[in-house]
């Protein structure tokens, strides 16, 4: 091992989270070292870094044998078992890693890893917090398939709605689609009546084919 090397990232513990996260990272062209207990995992991983390696035992000494002390940022992906979570993650810190981020499984293991100085992360909860803000980042935000043909899709509505009641706006007779729901700054409501009134820059949740939602978007933007 070459323990000369500065790691942009180090992941330690290759369950779901952990692996695609190091995948994730290898595949931005990230330096990423990769630690954990099987060598089955490892091996798998090392199709996407030559930075992997098996350690037993999460020890202090393991750990820094393995050169995690030379990783900028670490992220401490063992979530079941909460003792070696926490032990692996307050060894990490004691070696002056920049920025140690461990993953918990309840709100009282976050506590003690906040607690013991490391950043936390719920997987799951974050997950969906990240999702939410992406379907949000632009006027085409994202969708969700049913099957091959409905999907769920949120848009930023255009001038083109603003000042119209949902009734006069009409989707269900003009693009067969369905509002679901709609977010107006923090507020958001799925009670959709027909006396709605639609502004510039709302968020609607939509229903429908996926052709009848493309000509809606092309209607917005012309």
């Amino acid at each position: 091992m070459n323990h000369k090397t500065k790691y942009e990232f180090g992941v330690i513990g290759l369950g779901r989270f952990g692996y695609s996260l190091a995948t994730s990272l290898a595949e931005a062209k990230r330096e990423v070292l990769v630690l954990d207990s099987s060598e089955n995992k490892i091996r798998q991983i090392r199709h996407w870094t030559d930075n992997a390696f098996v350690v037993n035992d999460l020890t202090k000494e393991a750990l820094m044998e393995a050169g995690i002390q030379h990783c900028r940022n670490v992220i401490v992906c063992i979530g079941e078992k909460v003792d070696a979570s926490i032990l692996t993650t307050l060894n990490v810190i004691g070696m002056g890693v920049d920025r140690v981020i461990a993953k918990a499984i309840s709100p009282e293991h976050g506590k003690i890893l906040e607690k013991i100085g490391a950043e936390v992360i719920f997987p799951e909860r974050d997950m969906a917090l990240r999702l939410a803000n992406r379907l949000l980042a632009s006027r085409v935000m994202d969708y969700i398939s049913l099957n091959n043909d409905i999907t769920i899709t949120e848009l930023k509505l255009t001038s083109k709605l603003e000042g119209q009641t949902v009734i006069q706006a009409s989707l269900r007779k003009k693009f067969n689609l369905n509002i679901i729901a709609l977010q107006r700054k923090d507020t958001t409501t799925t009670e959709i009546t027909p006396e709605m009134v639609l502004n510039e820059n709302d968020i609607v949740v939509i229903i429908g084919k996926k052709d009848h939602i493309k000509k809606f978007e092309n209607f917005l933007v012309k």
